[in-house]
């Protein structure tokens, strides 16, 4: 793309948010009569809808600037409709002729997901917070009974049911965002025959409900003590399964075993004022929807953090990795290779937990294949340093060394007789003595180092272990993790 195309784009997307905004500054004008004296952007979510805080003659709303008319729409049918049956969920009080932007009721700054953290953090008001959770949990079977009742289905986005083709965009998004991205070797035919025999499984437990789609605790705010949904635009018809499982077991909120059974009870309570069910047949319905919802999350965070490069996405992989080896403590035995896949997929060294924050600066040195991409930093920071092997002279090529490592000794003298690889190492160990003493003096806990080469067996293997070994004896306060990703290695130093 030429500079001037760009400069063009940039001019484009600046004319459209100008234009956005002066729709909310009219719409806030024509609501209020007055003109706000402050229009504050937010944060938004993994969408591309822009949000906006408007203040001014003694009034405050939310502004919400959309991209897609029909994603608008469905949000404003649905807050209407909720709000007809007693929901809560925020009034909209004024939409633009063109339905692309709209004010609504400002419920604060209270995330229920950042009121657990900090109540973790502090060690000080948990007991209130789960006592929201389960507020909110119980909330559930209204959204999924009433809230269904009357709704016109056809106006959802972006589509209107809970059906096999969603099921399988799920799984598909998982396998093409996640799981080819994560370098791990597959039978594509064997995953998609147990794809099909889970997506048989998960429409057996269709129900006639309404089904939210991102519920959970970061989608809750907390006004007046009263938990408040937002963000159901992707709401749609389907099982009430979904949503227990997106809540209890969303990864990133990392609830307790004790914490999702106390969410789970306080659901049943209020969902059996609505339907029965053997609570046994329940809890098994609800297993499975929770296995594809963790499929879900990992493909999104895959999009949103490798291919999106959203750093907190990256730093969410861990804990949604640590759920699903927890599930898999269970495996079932009607999916033997997806199973097979999934073991193998979360005993990979890349999906190693971090080690704890305890304030020691932490290198990790990584060695690995070129094609298979280069390793993804989980710390969020956007990874560091990567040095290209490949104009070393490569063992590989030769019949005695194919099958050995850069760890075997008939490789290691092979490379330092050759000598290519000293002088290499010698400009790595000078980029990095000064980086890691810099972030030793500031307090810095996380550092990030990658050597690959073609096949990521012998050279980058080589330059890893040195490197390893020069960092872990120069500084013996840090601590250095050694990780040759195609061998599956992982070793502290």
């Amino acid at each position: 793309m030429n500079v001037c195309h760009c400069r063009c784009l940039d001019f484009a997307r600046h004319d459209i948010i100008l234009f956005a905004m002066n729709q909310l500054i009219d719409l806030y004008r024509s609501h209020y009569a007055c003109a706000p004296e402050a229009c504050v952007p937010l944060t938004g979510s993994a969408s591309n809808r822009k949000y906006y805080r408007l203040s001014g003659g003694g009034h405050t709303c939310i502004g919400v600037a959309g991209t897609d008319a029909r994603e608008n729409e469905a949000f404003l049918t649905i807050a209407g409709h909720f709000r007809a049956k007693g929901i809560n969920v925020p009034e909209v009080y004024a939409v633009s002729a063109d339905r692309m932007a709209y004010i609504q009721e400002d419920l604060g700054n209270a995330v229920l997901f950042d009121m657990l953290a900090t109540a973790r953090k502090t060690g000080e008001g948990l007991d209130e917070v789960e006592a929201l959770l389960c507020k909110t949990m119980s909330m559930l079977p209204k959204i999924q009974f009433e809230g269904a009742a009357g709704l016109d289905f056809s106006v959802c986005y972006p589509q209107p049911s809970f059906d096999r083709r969603m099921i399988m965009f799920d799984l598909n998004y998982f396998k093409y965002c996640f799981l080819k991205p994560s370098g791990l070797e597959f039978d594509e035919v064997a995953l998609q025959d147990d794809f099909e025999k889970l997506a048989d499984d998960l429409l057996v437990n269709d129900t006639d409900t309404f089904l939210y789609r991102d519920f959970n605790a970061r989608n809750v705010m907390v006004k007046d003590g009263e938990p408040y949904l937002i963000d159901f635009q992707g709401g749609r018809r389907g099982p009430v399964f979904y949503d227990v499982a997106s809540f209890a077991w969303q990864a990133r909120a990392k609830f307790s075993d004790s914490q999702k059974e106390m969410m789970l009870r306080a659901y049943l309570e209020a969902y059996s004022q609505y339907s029965s069910m053997d609570e046994q047949e329940f809890r098994s319905s609800l297993r499975l929807f929770v296995l594809f919802r963790l499929l879900q999350v990992l493909g999104a965070y895959g999009f949103r953090g490798w291919i999106e490069h959203k750093a907190n996405f990256v730093t969410s992989i861990p804990a949604a990795i640590a759920e699903l080896k927890e599930w898999l403590t269970d495996p079932s035995d009607r999916y033997l290779y997806l199973m097979h896949t999934l073991e193998r997929l979360v005993a990979l060294p890349r999906f190693e937990e971090d080690a704890p924050e305890d304030g020691v600066l932490e290198v990790k040195v990584y060695s690995f294949s070129f094609k298979k991409g280069v390793p993804y930093d989980p710390s969020g920071n956007g990874g560091g340093y990567v040095f290209d092997c490949r104009s070393i002279h490569n063992p590989g090529r030769y019949e005695p060394y194919k099958n050995l490592t850069g760890r075997d000794e008939p490789v290691i003298k092979f490379l330092e007789d050759d000598g290519e690889v000293f002088g290499f190492m010698e400009h790595a160990y000078g980029v990095l003595d000064p980086h890691v003493e810099t972030y030793i003096k500031r307090g810095f806990t996380s550092l990030m180092v990658s050597f690959g080469c073609t096949g990521g067996q012998h050279r980058s293997v080589y330059c890893a272990e040195h490197m390893a070994r020069h960092l872990a004896q120069k500084y013996p306060g840090i601590r250095v993790r050694l990780i040759h990703r195609e061998q599956g290695i992982v070793s502290l130093m």
